[in-house]
């Protein structure tokens, strides 16, 4: 019986990955209703818990993988490659909570059109950091590794879409904003979104360096 208990126990990151990709796609799809219902105090209030509590389940996955991985003996693929991958999908979903807090915080009055286009942008970049996921059980298949490739890929260009939103978001706000703590509180929930589509990219380019390495 306590021989038994020193033997190791495998644990599948790739389930675990899976979780945490899905707790990013409900934390990004609730920030998007509280944005779209933003005028509604109750509903407002309603959609920031569930982003809460869609972060607080993510963090509780990392935290279980980063504890597996000093206790698994042989893991699928490398431990840094495991530690990077869901350390830079909690960044993700701390990035959302994050948006939502710095609304409530700094007590912004209506959302603009640009936040709106920020905030789709990153909910498919979230959905399609998800797929990408979902796919790294199978990438020794070549038809698998491709279309996960393809997902990445297209990671890559809502990124860039982001990149211009937020440029034309800027140079619009300091030109017609003429409050001076309505353009300090918009750039900073400008950026906020817009680092969301930075660190799925970051994690498509993981994705992608244990494709390379793995398939």
């Amino acid at each position: 019986m306590f021989f038994g208990k020193l033997l190791p126990r495998d644990t599948n990151f790739f389930v675990l990955f899976d979780q945490h990709a899905d707790h990013i796609v409900a934390a990004a799809q609730a920030f998007s209703k509280l944005v779209e219902n933003y005028n509604d105090l109750d509903l407002r209030a309603k959609y920031h818990r569930q982003v809460n509590d869609a972060e607080g389940a993510a963090d509780r996955v990392t935290h279980e993988v980063n504890k597996a991985i000093h206790k698994t003996f042989i893991t699928p693929i490398d431990r840094e490659q495991i530690h990077s991958l869901i350390n830079t999908m909690d960044d993700v979903a701390d990035l959302i909570q994050d948006s939502a807090e710095t609304m409530a915080l700094y007590d912004v009055h209506h959302m603009t059109e640009e936040i709106t286009r920020l905030t789709d942008l990153s909910v498919k970049c979230c959905e399609r950091l998800r797929d990408a996921v979902k796919l790294l059980n199978k990438i020794a298949e070549a038809s698998t590794a491709e279309a996960a490739l393809k997902t990445c890929d297209e990671i890559d260009k809502l990124e860039s879409d982001a990149d211009r939103v937020m440029r034309t978001a800027m140079s619009k706000l300091f030109r017609e904003e003429p409050d001076v703590r309505e353009v300090i509180k918009l750039k900073a929930i400008y950026e906020l979104l817009e680092t969301i589509t930075d660190r799925c990219e970051d994690v498509a380019n993981l994705i992608e360096g244990i494709i390379l390495e793995n398939s």
